[in-house]
């Protein structure tokens, strides 16, 4: 990653434009699907929080935004604010499902044609489709690129250009190999009573401590010779929180051992490593069974391409999250083997959900919703130790295919408006969208883009080993101008990230 001074972490991104058109992974059309797509060959979490909140969305390195206006099947960026997120009824059926499972050992059927799917799409476990189709493009050499990291700024005068347009705040990358996850326990494996690890002690009911409580309470009254009176009795239809759910308290002899394990994916941590190859076995699995991909298809390659490889460098923070910021793998061991595989990605603000695999056998199980409860549980838990971390990013909300409405159902939740950027809640949205399958959230018609481009000039590049704004690369560039192609990254990354972000130039 390029250092400048200060110790400053810059992204580094090759633009290619979105006139083409693609197979559509929703509808299936071949010709239906338009977006704007970049290679990330590295990139800060920063700039990935920025451009998702601006419809981006990374699918291994290559990172893409969806013409709304254009595409057959729109894709608007969706956030569940998950401190807030309650488990619906079908939530707390999924729930129960998988905890009966655990403690009795009983694979329940797998649903039949005229079974409701727990009004989710199982079939859109996945939070995205399996492949987002890209242009044919050919990329900069890796090599050159880091050539041009490890020696750019290449003069004094590119430095001042540099220093009249350097960002302030960047985010500084630091090491702190204690805080990063060792995949073994997890820091996001259960507390206590959180799944069936018989290391831990079982957590109690809510039901039980609330009685012991009243039990004390009624004790101290009676030594302080206070009569005795019968306390009020609590409702019966209280609500279960959704840690409570997941952790219920399951027998000693459970038939069945979960663990959820978190590990690093980039840089790949040992843990990763060691279980790489039994991870990969799901996922091909999973990819012939729930999407009839032919054997040779999900390659090991193909795997890495799309669910290993991330830009995303790993970062530290003093106000961040004990695991770091970056790319990790949530497994779920089922007595001592994978069976599920959630890709996530942690930011400043956010988890961002990238992709689910599980094993077929299991696929009765429900395990793309219930890992995504289990993502939403995750999320909370880095809140406390990161308290910007909010929200949990499910990916794009498609409105137009009925299978991936699901993601709706994980309230509240809220859309990103296509022009504005900013964050309008879901019921105000879905009105809108059963009329049109374009639709601009912010009904304040004379609001704009608080980040619009509005300088293409300060735009910097990564030209020649140097990092210089674009107005310095333009004088000395010779050829045809590239101005409008590079006020269109521009204009799809906003002004601020356009100063952050080097945009390659060969």
């Amino acid at each position: 990653m390029v250092k400048m001074a200060g110790n400053n972490s810059y992204t580094i991104v090759e633009y290619f434009g979105g006139d083409d058109g693609y197979r559509c992974g929703y509808c299936k059309n071949e010709k239906g699907n338009f977006s704007h797509g970049m290679w990330s060959h590295t990139m800060t979490v920063r700039d990935y929080q920025d451009l998702i909140d601006r419809g981006w969305r990374r699918s291994g390195k290559y990172v893409y935004k969806p013409i709304l206006k254009k595409t057959c099947c729109p894709q608007y960026t969706i956030r569940c604010h998950a401190l807030k997120f309650q488990p619906s009824k079908s939530h707390k059926k999924i729930l129960k499902k998988l905890n009966k499972f655990i403690s009795k050992g009983e694979l329940p059927p797998p649903q039949g044609d005229g079974e409701p799917m727990d009004s989710v799409c199982e079939e859109a476990g996945p939070r995205e489709p399996t492949k987002v189709c890209q242009p044919e493009m050919k990329f900069a050499a890796i090599e050159e690129v880091q050539k041009d990291v490890t020696e750019c700024p290449a003069s004094a005068e590119a430095q001042k250009e540099v220093a009249d347009v350097k960002p302030t705040g960047s985010e500084t990358s630091q090491k702190d190999p204690a805080s990063v996850s060792d995949g073994r326990t997890s820091s996001v494996a259960p507390k206590p009573g959180m799944g069936a690890d018989p290391k831990r002690p079982p957590c109690r009911k809510a039901k039980d401590l609330r009685k012991e409580r009243r039990h004390q309470k009624d004790q101290s009254r009676q030594v302080d010779g206070a009569p005795h009176t019968n306390p009020t009795p609590t409702p019966n239809n209280q609500s279960k929180t959704l840690e409570e759910f997941i952790g219920e308290s399951l027998p000693d002899n459970s038939s069945h051992c979960l663990e959820v394990r978190l590990v690093r994916s980039n840089p790949p941590c040992p843990q990763f490593k060691a279980s790489f190859d039994a991870s990969y076995q799901v996922y091909k699995l999973y990819q012939m069974a729930i999407h009839k991909d032919p054997p040779d298809k999900p390659s090991e390659s193909q795997f890495r391409r799309f669910l290993c490889d991330s830009p995303l460098e790993a970062e530290h923070s003093p106000d961040g999250p004990e695991v770091g910021y970056g790319s990790f793998h949530q497994q779920y061991w089922l007595d001592g083997r994978i069976v599920a595989v959630g890709v996530i990605d942690i930011l400043p603000t956010c988890v961002s959900s990238v992709y689910l695999y599980y094993h077929p056998d299991f696929a009765s199980l429900s395990l793309g919703s219930y890992s995504a409860l289990r993502e939403i549980a995750f999320t909370r838990q880095l809140q406390k130790q990161s308290p910007k971390l909010l929200y949990y990013y499910l990916g794009f909300y498609i409105h137009s295919c009925p299978k991936m409405r699901y993601k709706g159902q994980y309230r509240p939740s809220d859309l990103v408006c296509p022009e504005t950027y900013v964050w309008v809640p879901i019921d105000r949205c879905i009105p809108q969208l059963d009329s049109s399958r374009y639709a601009r959230f912010n009904q304040d018609l004379d609001a704009g883009d608080a980040r619009a481009l509005k300088d293409v000039g300060r735009v910097l590049v990564l030209y020649r080993r140097t990092v210089m704004p674009y107005a310095a690369y333009s004088r000395k560039r010779k050829g045809p101008t590239d101005e409008t192609v590079v006020e269109q990254y521009a204009s799809l990354v906003g002004q601020d990230c356009a100063e952050r972000i080097l945009l390659y130039r060969s």
